[in-house]
């Protein structure tokens, strides 16, 4: 990431231009003859370099407001995707950069004293100065204008000048804000200060090492970029950094590398085992926070958003490079395939988001962890490397173990995998139950239900999912009143005839799917019943003479056109609190083998528990502590009733993705409460609790939440959300994230999940049994072949 290249501009004859300048329409062809390039790091270079080399008689200037031989950092790192895609885009630079490449398989992780290695990586670095000569020659080489020293005209006077306007002017793009209406750029900054050094020797590994200090935990990621040099980058948590006396040395308003130095031969010395006494230097260097930079839009008429300008990456997957040349890659093929320079700038911008949201998803998590590193610091030496492995969830179980078996393998033998068990199909207990397995059948409203009566589509549904080999199987959530019930069609635990009913659904399970256990997750709708069925408006009120009254913590609507609750007084809360306990006893009698209690989602109880939806004065409402009271009276009530050796969990929203609500830290505080009244575990959703919410939706994006509260409490929990593969399962598992994995949309695909989860790893085991019915069918059927992708561009040489 390059900081400050091309992050000023003034107007053709040295003039600041008006702010208020728009850029021209896109032209009609997609191949722009007049192209301006602001900012020279590799992404700017490169796209100069293949839109020159795809049109010769092109005029390409850049502009770049440091030296050619400035640089900021140290060492470059590219995936073999990226370098096979300059392979066949360019391959005078592929075979420049191979002459320079430091390349490795092993990463390093130190902790207490304790090295683990993991082989079979794979990673290719370059010294970044190297990387730049290699562009800045290719594009002299093709007639490139490259501007040094220059400050780039405002890019207003650009868009008007040129055909097309290529802003790759990095993180503090000033591209992106003189047009942030249009770009809609959102800049979060993070919890960790960073710097970047540099030691004059190469590691033989990409090396994690961990130093736990007086005043913190602080993290060194080190890799070689050359035979005699690596880079090496030291990062702790703002109150680590600030508590060390690091920022003594800073000026923070004004950051030099002359206030750095002695911070440089701090971290030399904190670090002094990991480079063996040797020195650090840097390089331009400053504490830094990052910065992770989303933008709603990428380009503005004739302006696009390259690299860092666009998007930002964390360091520590290694992508902003990477990300710049593969942004490079596709705009060129963009400009080569479409007619017009609009769709090509629109074919630019679909084709990349999804992969960089993803390289976000995988950094974000991968940041996240290290700024949470504290928590693991007591896990079992090799879950520990395990886990920093797998932090980003782009190496998981299963490809870590075809990269290196042997270290895969000893960390499941110290996990407690017997020989040939999958993390997944390891038992656990909870209370006097013992679960097969880790996988959970979510719990999925059908909204299939006569008057709260399950029927046979329910012994279907269910029962289906008990024989398709999963540890436990999850009702919907079952209501505790008629008026207790989202829509007409969820089923209900209030009357004997629907206590029958699921009476027979038990006793299917028990009898056909011995060892699978069945739970029962009871639930009231609070201000979001009373509505549709999803397939006919979800959350839209029911029509007419068809709605009943609702109640909720506080008379709140959920959704403009809702119906308004009534706020609950205190003997109707005790009646409610009966209806609960009153659900339980019949739950037990009907013989489900484990109970849950909905506390999320915005349903009734989390209604008690988010400051958005309750808004009390009285001792129900206000802080937390109060917030809490009635839900944990609920729990109370229903433990108390039901028997003592089967568990009971809590479901709740760890966060309501909307300013206000509950948070991540207030999560942690409610799940402790939960397991201190006697909860056996934690099932860890998140949202659904305003209509206005944004949730940052990802692959297992409610995981790190579960994971937090596992560590921080110490107790069990379950984690869901998108978690859709065994290889997730397995990962989430043998890391310590989660203790159960519970999964909805997979299990709707695929009845029989578990049991093809177990055919497709070749598992026979007490883990999962095959009806016998279904034992032929235990083997994965054969497939037919599939071929690579084509590369994205190619050129002749």
């Amino acid at each position: 990431m390059n900081p400050t290249s091309g992050a000023a501009h003034l107007g053709a004859r040295g003039t600041a231009r008006p702010a208020t300048a728009h850029p021209q329409p896109p032209t009609r062809t997609s191949h722009p003859k007049r192209i301006a390039i602001i900012g020279g790091g590799p992404g700017g270079l490169y796209a100069a370099a293949l839109l020159k080399r795809l049109d010769p008689t092109r005029k390409i200037t850049l502009w770049e407001r440091n030296a050619p031989d400035d640089t900021f950092g140290f060492g470059v790192v590219l995936s073999d995707e990226t370098l096979g895609g300059i392979e066949h885009a360019d391959p005078a630079v592929y075979e420049a950069l191979q002459q320079h490449f430091t390349r490795w398989d092993d990463i390093d992780i130190v902790h207490r004293t304790t090295r683990h290695t993991s082989g079979g990586h794979g990673f290719a670095a370059l010294g970044r100065q190297q990387l730049l000569e290699i562009l800045h020659a290719r594009c002299r080489e093709l007639g490139v204008e490259l501007r040094f020293r220059t400050e780039a005209p405002y890019p207003a006077w650009l868009a008007e000048t040129y055909d097309l306007v290529i802003a790759a002017d990095g993180v503090h793009s000033t591209t992106r804000e003189a047009y942030a209406q249009e770009f809609r750029p959102r800049l979060t900054t993070h919890r960790c200060r960073y710097l970047w050094l540099a030691a004059d020797f190469a590691f033989d590994a990409f090396r994690f090492e961990i130093a736990e200090t007086e005043h913190g935990v602080m993290q060194l990621h080190g890799y070689p970029y050359a035979p005699d040099a690596s880079t090496v980058i030291v990062e702790m948590r703002e109150e680590v950094w600030r508590a060390a006396g690091f920022n003594e040395n800073e000026n923070e308003n004004e950051p030099n590398e002359s206030n750095t130095g002695p911070s440089v031969d701090r971290c030399a010395k904190i670090f002094a085992d990991a480079l063996g006494g040797r020195p650090l230097r840097a390089n331009k260097s400053t504490w830094t926070t990052f910065r992770t930079v989303v933008n709603d839009r990428w380009s503005h008429g004739n302006v696009v958003l390259l690299g860092d300008a666009a998007h930002t990456a964390h360091f520590s997957i290694g992508s902003g490079t990477k990300l710049a040349v593969e942004d490079a890659l596709a705009l060129a093929a963009c400009l080569e395939e479409r007619p017009t320079l609009a769709e090509a700038l629109a074919a630019y911008e679909e084709e990349r988001r999804p992969v960089v949201e993803s390289t976000q998803r995988a950094a974000r998590a991968s940041l996240e962890w290290f700024e949470n590193l504290p928590l693991y610091l007591d896990q079992p030496p090799r879950q520990f490397a395990f886990n920093l492995l797998t932090r980003s969830r782009r190496v998981t179980h299963d490809n870590l173990r075809l990269r290196d078996p042997h270290f895969t393998a000893a960390v499941e033998r110290e996990f407690g995998c017997p020989p040939a068990t999958p993390p997944m199909f390891t038992p656990f207990r909870l209370r006097g139950l013992t679960l097969r397995n880790r996988v959970v059948v979510s719990p999925m409203d059908m909204y299939s239900a006569t008057d709260g009566v399950p029927g046979d589509f329910h012994l279907v549904h269910l029962g289906a999912r008990a024989l398709g080999g999963a540890g436990l199987v999850m009702t919907e959530m079952v209501c505790v009143s008629a008026e207790g019930r989202i829509t007409p069609g969820c089923a209900g635990l209030y009357t004997d005839q629907q206590a029958e009913a699921w009476r027979r659904i038990a006793t299917f399970i028990h009898s056909q799917a011995p060892g699978t256990a069945l739970g029962i997750q009871l639930g009231h709708s609070g201000r979001k019943g009373s509505t549709k069925l999803m397939w006919e408006g979800m959350d839209e009120p029911l029509a007419g003479d068809g709605n009943w009254p609702l109640v909720a913590a506080s008379p709140i609507p959920y959704r403009p056109g809702s119906q308004t609750p009534h706020e609950l007084t205190r003997t109707q809360l005790a009646a409610i609190r009966e209806q609960f306990t009153a659900a339980a006893r019949r739950a037990a009698d009907a013989d489900f083998d484990l109970l849950e209690l909905h506390c999320a989602h915005g349903y009734l109880l989390s209604g008690f528990l988010s400051p958005l939806t309750n808004h009390r004065t009285d001792v129900y409402g206000g802080p937390l502590a109060a917030r809490l009271r009635f839900p944990l009276e609920v729990f109370d009530a229903v433990r108390e009733v039901w028997p003592d050796e089967r568990p009971m969990t809590v479901r709740i929203s760890a966060t309501d993705w909307a300013d206000g609500g509950t948070t991540a830290e207030d999560a942690v505080t409610i799940a402790r409460a939960f397991v201190d009244h006697g909860a056996d575990a934690i099932d860890v959703s998140t949202g659904q609790v305003v209509a206005d919410e944004r949730p940052e939706y990802g692959r297992s994006y409610q995981t790190p939440f579960a994971d937090r509260i596992r560590h921080e409490t110490g107790a069990p929990v379950i984690a869901v959300g998108a978690i859709s593969s065994w290889d997730d399962v397995n990962s989430l598992i043998l890391a310590g994230r989660t203790d159960l994995c519970a999964l909805a949309r997979p299990h709707l695909y695929d009845p029989n999940w578990t049991l093809h989860a177990a055919a497709e790893q070749g598992y026979e085991g007490p883990g999962v049994v095959w009806p016998a019915p279904y034992r032929a069918g235990s083997r994965r059927p054969r497939t037919g072949r599939t071929d690579a992708p084509k590369p994205r561009l190619t050129l002749g040489s």
